[in-house]
Order: structure tokens, then sequence, then C-alpha cells
């Protein structure tokens, strides 16, 4: 049966096999190992220094470190791209309507499928698996913009100002579920960023030690 699916042994555990011709899976594999995983690695470390040093500005620490995954892995086109669709939902959720807003956001979901502007992303790329991490990339940012601008929508006048345009570049350059998700709404997301908890140095190296042996054991038994 390994010969005929094409069936490879697993890397942690004996006896269990792994699909090497899944797309999927081979795709977020690679990109682990290049750099996911690695950029996962630095959030937590930001995320662990920044609570120690800053936890004032926690979020726009991560909103920064987020950038600049982005930048790197997207290239500054792809990073522009996300940027602009940012851009363009928080200018439509001011008129607070929320029909604009999905409008709005299944207008620029329907642009990643114009031939003419897939043949141009193509361009920024030397790899297809660079395009097609754009394309992943945007399609959930897009999410978390129509997210953002929908509870934009339904909150008043009185918590308007927790839903600052920096507040949603810092949602939706969040880089844990930057690429692929999980999906949560701005709310959570504010709840999470703006707790403060008693600091601990030992505390928060123990977290910061088992985050990086957490991520590392999903991997592996990922692939």
């Amino acid at each position: 049966m390994d010969r005929r699916f094409g069936l490879e042994p697993g890397t942690l555990f004996r006896g269990l096999k792994k699909d090497p011709m899944d797309f999927e899976w081979s795709y977020w594999i690679e990109w682990g190992r290049e750099r996911i995983l690695w950029l996962l690695a630095g959030h937590l470390l930001v995320s662990q220094v920044s609570r120690l040093l800053v936890e004032k500005y926690k979020p726009w620490c991560l909103m920064v470190y987020g950038m600049a995954a982005c930048w790197l892995l997207l290239g500054i086109k792809g990073f522009a791209v996300i940027l602009f669709h940012a851009v363009i939902s928080f200018a439509v959720a001011q008129f607070q309507l929320s029909l604009l807003t999905w409008m709005c956001s299944l207008i620029l979901l329907s642009t990643l499928h114009i031939p003419a502007v897939e043949e141009a992303k193509r361009k920024w790329y030397d790899t297809e698996n660079e395009y097609y991490l754009l394309l992943f990339t945007v399609s959930v940012r897009c999410l978390f913009c129509t997210s953002f601008s929908l509870e934009y929508c339904w909150h008043g006048p009185a918590q308007k100002s927790s839903h600052s345009f920096l507040w949603m570049l810092a949602y939706v350059f969040y880089y844990p579920m930057f690429h692929n998700g999980p999906l949560m709404n701005f709310d959570e997301f504010s709840r999470q960023m703006r707790r403060q908890e008693a600091f601990c140095l030992k505390t928060n190296l123990s977290i910061l030690i088992v985050g990086i042996i957490r991520i590392f054991f999903w991997w592996c038994l990922a692939e």
C-alpha cells in the first residue's frame, strides 16, 4: 500500500505514514522549515520581552513585528497589498453600513481572480510557492478586515475609540494568525491584548520556553 500511494515513514512516530503528494501539507511544511516556524518563535520572544520592558506598548511591538515578518516573506509589494486592503476596509467601515462592508470585502477578494492582476502579482515572485503564499495570506487577512469593519459598524460611539486604525493594523498583522488563521474576532483580540497581568520573570521565562517547545513539537507531529 505504501508503494501504491507513495507513502513515506513519519518523522516523529514510528508506524505513522505521511503523504508527500498532499499539496497543502507539503506546502506548509516547506514554508515552516524555511521561515514561518522561526518567525512564530520570534513572535513569542518579542511578546515576552515587550511584556517585560514595555507592557503598555506590547500590541504595537507585535504589530511592528508582524509587519516586518510580512515584508520579509511577501516583499514590499505583498505588504502594500495587505495594507491597502486594510485602508480600504477601514475607510468603508466609516459609513457604518454592514452591507457596504460585505460588498467591499467581496470586491477586494474578487480582485484575486482578475487575470491581469494575477499575472502582475506572479511577476513579483520567483516561484509559484511565493505567489500562493500571497494568495493564502491576502484571503485570510480579508476575513480579519471584514471582522474588524463589521464590529466597527455594530458598536456605538462610546466604543469607537477602541476601534482605531492603529488597532486594526495590530489585529490584521498579528503574526500567529497571519497566513492561515485561526480566526479570532476583533473584540476577543482586543480583550487579550489589553489584559495586564502581574509580571514574574520565572513564569514568563517558563511560558517562553514551553511556547517554543510546543511550536516545534506540533510542527514535528504534523510532519
